[in-house]
């Protein structure tokens, strides 16, 4: 069904004279662009906007709003709640594992280490380094008779300086 203003526009009838000169009628039509668009309807009307002051307008409290408001903060709450309490034993794991593996790097550091120093003190305390160590000192075994033998027997060790 046509719009009002285009079914009269195709209704009106001819505003010109008959054509009689066969040439006329004969002029090639010219051809329409594919790619324009179309007029919309009522494209001439122009819209004109008005400017509405609602300053002194109070907004009326809605009783019921203030309920709904608090059932939905109650209601995240509980999720938020359920979804905490959902993902706390996965993060305690988690951490948990992170904990342990650098337990592990601080142990096996550790190993190294008392390795290092077992093998440090063996070099130090090796007969030969020490008779070496005694030879540029110029220390001496001791002669017979010079090393004397404490007893602690009779309490003489004590008193003796």
């Amino acid at each position: 069904m046509a719009t009002l203003p285009a079914f009269f526009r195709k209704n009106t009838p001819a505003q010109h004279a008959p054509v009689t000169d066969p040439m006329r009628t004969a002029r090639p039509r010219a051809e329409r662009d594919p790619y324009a668009l179309r007029s919309l309807p009522h494209e001439d009307i122009l819209l004109f906007c008005k400017k509405v002051d609602n300053a002194r307008l109070v907004r009326e409290p809605d009783p019921q709003a203030r309920g709904a408001c608090w059932t939905v903060i109650g209601a995240a709450s509980v999720v938020l709640l359920v979804v905490t309490s959902a993902s706390v034993p996965y993060a305690a794991s988690t951490l948990a594992g992170y904990k342990l593996e650098s337990l592990r790097t601080e142990e096996r550091r550790l190993l190294d280490e008392r390795r290092n120093l077992d093998l440090e003190e063996a070099e130090l305390l090796s007969p030969a380094r020490l008779d070496q160590i005694a030879r540029e000192k110029h220390l001496v075994p001791p002669v017979t008779g010079q090393v004397v033998r404490l007893d602690g027997k009779d309490g003489a060790v004590a008193m003796a300086k």
